[in-house]
């Protein structure tokens, strides 16, 4: 699978391509799926904002057997606006079950620089399996309360944290209406959830402010939207319990034939 929108640098996508297949030479793993994240994927970039490329990928079977294992991340150089970081697929299981939404959202990206669509499906389905709702909840309420406060006050309020809350908020919206794994773009959460004429008008206000204002830009946030970020971030956190052991089975289950059909000989 290959999705790149013409909005993209060029070189910057060919420097992405080269430096995914550089890491399979370099990490002996295989890389299942590589995508856009960050703001570009989210639906509010920046003129200066990075290229946030994430990955998943798989070690051959033994290395999963060695009683040192190597580290569950790839990490390279950040240069220029490229960001290339990746997780094994182990990582991306585990914490999956833990409730984080990383995972899910990294599958549901709308632009992918490679991957393979059954290794993406069956993931996917796993994911929805194991992940627990209130994990899910917690997640994005953690999330988005962090960035909201980090966002400021007043005509001084940092446009990226803004976006940074109001992109959880949607989702927590999502999730009070829907099943499943929620979409990870803003322009999705706002197809599928009921906001008000003003909020929605005021979204759409800032994005096009965002989209002609460098990454750090500031400006203060319209009266609706921020009522209803703060009412939304204001909700009580479920509790919480550890995930059942049917669950983790579940999950080392659909790891396991995972890394059989896809682990590089």
């Amino acid at each position: 699978m290959r999705a790149v929108p013409d909005t993209f640098d060029p070189h910057v996508v060919s420097l992405i391509d080269a430096r995914l297949a550089q890491i399979e030479v370099d990490h002996g793993v295989r890389v299942l799926w590589a995508i856009e994240s960050g703001s570009r994927a989210w639906g509010f970039a920046s003129p200066d904002s990075d290229y946030d490329c994430r990955f998943l990928y798989v070690r051959p079977r033994e290395a999963y057997l060695d009683l040192w294992p190597g580290r569950d991340v790839i990490e390279t150089p950040l240069e220029g606006l490229l960001d290339v970081n990746g997780w094994d697929l182990a990582k991306a299981v585990r914490l999956a079950v833990a409730g984080n939404a990383t995972v899910a959202e990294w599958l549901r990206s709308p632009w992918i620089y490679r991957g393979e669509q059954e290794f993406r499906d069956a993931l996917l389905e796993l994911v929805g399996d194991v992940a627990d709702r209130a994990r899910l909840r917690r997640h994005y309420l953690h999330v988005g309360r962090d960035q909201w406060s980090l966002a400021g006050d007043g005509d001084g309020v940092r446009l990226k944290k803004v976006f940074y809350a109001v992109r959880p908020a949607l989702t927590l919206t999502w999730l009070d209406a829907h099943t499943g794994v929620p979409p990870m773009d803003v322009d999705s959460l706002l197809d599928q959830v009921e906001l008000t004429q003003d909020v929605r008008a005021e979204i759409d206000e800032l994005r096009a402010l965002k989209a002609v204002t460098r990454e750090l830009g500031t400006a203060s946030v319209p009266p609706h939207l921020a009522a209803w970020v703060a009412e939304v971030l204001g909700a009580v956190e479920d509790e919480i319990d550890a995930a059942p052991s049917e669950v983790r089975t579940r999950a080392n289950e659909g790891f396991l034939s995972l890394l059989g059909r896809w682990a590089p000989a």
